[in-house]
């Protein structure tokens, strides 16, 4: 299994940014992918979970200025960014497994993930 995402970048708060995560290798036909990220110093925390049944979860820190979407047939995971803010900024990444939990340890397969800044 492979994950590779891409989107990430420096932007100005209040402006937005789309975070894509190509699957391949993965031959479950439900499962559950996931966005995370890791601020330096920072335990890595769950942003958004969603699954193949269209189940979603977010971060109360991210619900109502991210989206998470799931293009099945593509086997791509898309987060959309908006109003960000500099809180936002960390290392994001993107998972794979089973379950959907919020947990990391619950995924068993992590992209390399793609850096988010959030800056004036």
């Amino acid at each position: 299994v492979q994950l590779v995402e891409s989107g990430g970048g420096l932007v100005q708060p209040g402006e937005s940014l789309r975070l894509s995560c190509a699957a391949s290798g993965f031959t479950y036909k439900t499962y559950s992918m996931g966005w995370f990220r890791q601020a330096p110093g920072k335990e890595r925390e769950a942003v958004a979970v969603t699954n193949t049944q269209g189940y979603k979860n977010y971060a109360d820190s991210v619900r109502g200025r991210f989206t998470v979407s799931l293009d099945n047939s593509a086997s791509t995971l898309y987060l959309q960014m908006n109003s960000l803010k500099p809180e936002d900024t960390a290392m994001y990444y993107c998972a794979a497994g089973i379950v959907t939990t919020r947990l990391p340890e619950d995924y068993a397969y992590w992209g390399q993930g793609t850096q988010v800044t959030v800056s004036s």
